[in-house]
């Protein structure tokens, strides 16, 4: 008995479902990494600030700027990393919206970078964000003092950095859920 049902006529395995396509959310979602990245370490980068303060009866111009401090070398080194991966992931997922046969392989890479440097970028983004905190509000407890209504541009452009540092990380995590739901949505039901 030959069955007249179209889905019994071919022996051969069914293709593999298309699944949701957005390697075009993909690249738009890289490129705001990209800038959040950029943005991010050019507004930390230029956060210097010169201030005469007292030191033992004595005015004395004292800078400040971020390779003063480890954690925001530490968050200009992490977000440089970024700001490469993020192009370079950019163009791999341009290149696969022109060649798609390769697209689940470039999704399983994708989730595994996208969340390590998210952990990167996160990082770098909390221990910046708790030294310019430090500067805000001190910490009576050791003696440490604020020093933020001294240098109140160079606490500016650290803020709008981190600001934007926390954007990226978003932005991030956007890109691992796009990708862990395009593969879901590729498994068969």
């Amino acid at each position: 008995m030959a069955s007249t049902d179209p889905e019994y006529k071919s022996s051969s395995t069914p293709p593999p479902p298309a699944g949701a396509d957005y390697f075009k959310v993909d690249v738009i979602l890289r490129i705001l990494l990209l800038g959040a990245s950029v943005v991010a370490l050019a507004v930390m980068v230029s956060s210097d600030q010169t201030e005469l303060v007292l030191f033992q009866d004595t005015l004395v111009p004292q800078p400040a700027k971020f390779k003063y401090s480890p954690a925001f070398v530490y968050f200009v080194a992490a977000f440089s990393v970024s700001g490469l991966y993020a192009l370079i992931s950019a163009l791999a997922s341009i290149s696969v919206i022109q060649k798609p046969e390769f697209k689940l392989k470039f999704l399983l890479h994708f989730i595994f970078w996208d969340a390590l440097i998210l952990g990167i970028t996160a990082s770098a983004t909390g221990a910046a964000g708790s030294v310019a905190y430090l500067g805000l509000k001190g910490n009576s407890h050791v003696g440490w003092i604020k020093i933020c209504n001294v240098y109140d541009k160079f606490c500016r452009h650290l803020a709008g950095s981190i600001a934007v540092a926390l954007f990226g990380s978003i932005v991030t995590v956007l890109l691992i859920w796009l990708s862990a739901f395009t593969i879901h949505s590729r498994v068969p039901k």
